[in-house]
């Protein structure tokens, strides 16, 4: 087998392969094979037909094209690895010219990885934002604990903010109550804005028993952002009571003994957590200035279908779960379509500019991922999953998908070997130390901001593995 590589561009080429036709008669024989057992032929015995009967039966081309579907794949394979090529996707087949006992001939244009050179990126610096726990942030973290443990009680009064009622919901469309638009005894936290726009003017000066009609614009059932007359009634009015702020609520809500303790755990926790958010302000800006000093070209296509599966994924997905469609979304973020699309693309280029960049650093910089790391990464995404971890792992390896948990452990280590080269200051001109950062769970910062963000990319080149698609040329040539 002969072949040769012309680059029609910097991320796609075309692969001209020749095969001698005594290295189609494997793949010719076992075309025999099949044929023999799936016909049947007067006074032959099913799989003892020779093969010059098939051809005067079937013909000679039918052989010669199951011969090829079969072979195809392999010459394919042969020729991307003399080529040395890193293919993206499936590759468009077109055979140019199939002669019986003499020679196959065909093309394959595929997409590639390009060829990208790393920099010298010891000169990276940021500055990133600087730590700082005022006294005002560590109040609204105590607030905060605070209200877990605030308790109600009935009062009979009218509404006020903060308070908590439980209402009785009706909503009309066109005068027309709706099926899905009758909700009792829903209980609501006056000026939560957890419920529909409009109720908190309401409710606020009811008391029990009282009642109120107003107008709001649904946000989800079968009359999703249509207006409708909302009537409201109130039913129960409970006011919220705050635990005083003294060692007694410290011992209530913690396992210290005075507030000033707890005061003192809370700004502790605040550093441990804005320093990880300066962490990973950090990862960022290094990923964007090493960005920023590699051109990386990148395939029509792939672009393309990165952008589809992002914007399938924020419809199907996360969209729904919220009770919201495209047209709703873009409403509340104030967005045109054409602002969303080209922020979706802009989004789709850096996550395969990023994923290209750091797979070539892992290369250069000869990096690999061991078992426990790989571990302490699946053990994170069942975490964020929602799965056990024997759930995650088993769905990951029916799913064929640890090469690609793999290449996100190595490109996060790839972007850490960056970031640690980098110089980094925040605001005031300190220098930060990044090493052994932790999060305020505890858990040691991982370099994987911007890394997970091309799955779809690593996933169309395990397609390249699979068999090239057949073609309609191909048949033809092949009956010929």
């Amino acid at each position: 087998m002969k072949s040769a590589v012309e680059n029609l561009n910097p991320t796609r080429v075309r692969l001209t392969v020749e095969v001698p036709f005594e290295e189609l008669k494997p793949s010719l024989d076992a075309a025999y094979k099949k044929i023999n057992q799936q016909v049947t032929v007067p006074g032959f015995r099913k799989g003892k037909i020779p093969a010059r009967i098939i051809d005067q039966r079937f013909g000679r081309g039918a052989v010669l094209e199951e011969a090829v579907n079969e072979a195809l794949p392999k010459f394919y394979t042969d020729a991307v690895n003399e080529g040395e090529l890193n293919p993206l996707g499936q590759p468009e087949v077109d055979i140019t010219e199939l002669k019986d006992n003499e020679l196959l001939t065909f093309t394959a244009e595929v997409d590639i990885r390009p060829a990208i050179e790393i920099p010298d990126y010891s000169g990276i610096e940021v500055t990133v934002d600087s730590v700082e726990v005022s006294d005002e942030d560590i109040d609204k973290s105590v607030e905060q604990l605070r209200e877990r443990f605030a308790t109600t009680s009935p009062v009979e009064r009218a509404a006020a903010d903060g308070d908590i009622v439980v209402v009785d919901l009706e909503a009309k469309v066109d005068g027309e109550v709706l099926e899905d638009g009758v909700a009792t005894g829903v209980t609501y936290t006056i000026g939560s804005g957890e419920l529909l726009d409009g109720i908190d003017e309401a409710v606020t000066g009811l008391e029990a028993g009282g009642e109120a009609t107003f107008t709001s614009e649904l946000k989800g059932g079968s009359a999703q952002g249509k207006e409708a007359a909302v009537s409201v009634k109130v039913s129960e009015v409970k006011a919220r009571e705050l635990p005083e702020l003294d060692d007694d609520f410290a011992q209530l809500a913690s396992e210290f003994d005075t507030l000033e303790e707890l005061r003192g755990d809370s700004r502790k926790r605040l550093e441990r957590s804005k320093k990880f958010e300066q962490a990973t302000q950090a990862q960022e800006k290094v990923l964007d200035a090493l960005l920023e000093l590699v051109e990386v070209p990148i395939p029509e296509k792939l672009l393309q279908d990165e952008i589809n599966t992002r914007k399938h994924n924020l419809e199907h997905h996360q969209l729904g779960q919220m009770g919201l469609n495209l047209d709703s979304y873009l409403e509340m973020q104030g967005k045109t379509a054409e602002e969303f699309d080209a922020e979706l693309k802009e989004q789709a280029e850096k996550g395969i500019r990023t994923q290209f960049v750091l797979d070539e650093l892992v290369n250069k910089e000869q990096l690999s991922v061991g078992q426990e790391e790989l571990t302490e990464h699946l053990m994170r995404r069942a975490q964020s999953s929602g799965m056990s971890p024997d759930q995650f792992a088993q769905a990951v390896v029916e799913g064929g998908q640890v090469p690609m948990l793999v290449g996100e452990v190595a490109r996060g280590k790839a972007l850490a070997v960056v970031v640690e080269a980098a110089k980094v200051v925040d605001d005031k001109g300190e220098t930060v130390d990044l090493d052994d950062e932790e999060d305020e769970t505890g858990e040691t910062v991982e370099a994987t901001s911007e890394t997970e963000t091309a799955e779809e990319p690593a996933a169309a080149e395990a397609e390249a593995a699979e068999a090239p698609a057949e073609s309609e040329e191909k048949q033809d040539k092949a009956e010929s």
